[in-house]
């Protein structure tokens, strides 16, 4: 029985990914904020017979907090990992801050990514074929991260601040092999292009009915773009480091997958990381 976990787990991809897995017989962990989808996924889990095999870690993953409460719950509940699937994000048509201070789609989009990635990489390398795939935006809409001001404090718009995030992404699967030189774990950034999800939820009316109505007619479904987030985690490919826009691979080239622009970004994560209240507490 092979153990995954799944944040953005209760809902669209990542509910469906984690049903996926537990009706073939997978234990699942899954994270997200809301009580109620919780319950739902468990009970949807036990109905499909697979009760035993899943479990819900309700955490709040824009706060630093959050995220190091779920690295502990975690690693207290399981000796290994197979996968990481990185899911969590919620599109911000207007800016917003976590209880941290930072701007809420970076915190929940990326940074939570990098948090569960690094700290979960000890019980990946348990695992017999461990993978990270990271559901972000390699190859699709184009965006630059704002290195004068990363937390958007003067210049904010949802879509910035999503495209900025998905670079962010983008540097940190460059940077994991580069942090974990021995890993067998591999890392794969997942575009799955349009999904049928909740995301449009936050936008304002007319723009909801409007992405709503696009979605019936042209998004896949989630059941269906889980399919391949199965396989990748079943046969993760052979380089340390993978980029897909659905099926087309992506050289990670270029300057999205900067070498020097994800050491930038490593650090500056980790000097931002030092200074939040809970990790100063600590």
């Amino acid at each position: 029985m092979r153990t995954y976990v799944i944040t953005g787990g209760t809902d669209g991809m990542g509910r469906a990914l984690g049903l996926l897995l537990l009706r073939r017989g997978d234990r699942v962990l899954a994270v997200a904020s809301g009580r109620a989808k919780g319950e739902d996924f468990l009970a949807e889990a036990g109905a499909a017979g697979a009760g035993e095999r899943a479990e819900f870690l309700r955490a709040d993953l824009s706060t630093v907090s959050g995220m190091d409460r779920v690295v502990g719950e975690v690693r207290a509940r399981t000796q290994g990992l197979d996968g990481l699937v990185l899911g969590a994000q919620r599109f911000r048509p207007g800016r917003e801050e976590t209880a941290d201070g930072l701007e809420s789609t970076f915190a929940l989009s990326y940074l939570s990514r990098f948090v569960l990635g690094h700290g979960l990489a000890g019980l990946l390398e348990r695992g017999e074929s461990p993978a990270i795939v990271n559901i972000a935006g390699p190859g699709g809409i184009p965006g630059r991260i704002r290195w004068e001001d990363v937390q958007l404090t003067g210049d904010y718009t949802g879509m910035r601040a999503a495209t900025q995030s998905s670079r962010c992404n983008d540097l940190l699967g460059v940077d994991f092999p580069v942090r974990h030189p021995e890993a067998r774990t591999r890392y794969v950034l997942y575009n799955p292009g349009f999904v049928r999800t909740g995301m449009a939820d936050p936008l304002p009316l007319p723009q909801r009915l409007l992405t709503r109505a696009l979605a019936r007619v042209f998004a896949t479904p989630a059941a269906k773009a889980a399919v391949p987030i199965a396989r990748f985690l079943d046969e993760p490919p052979g380089a340390a480091v993978t980029a897909f826009r659905r099926g087309t691979r992506l050289e990670p080239t270029g300057a999205d997958f900067d070498p020097e622009a994800a050491d930038r970004l490593y650090s500056y994560t980790v000097g931002l990381l030092s200074r939040t209240p809970s990790r100063r507490a600590s």
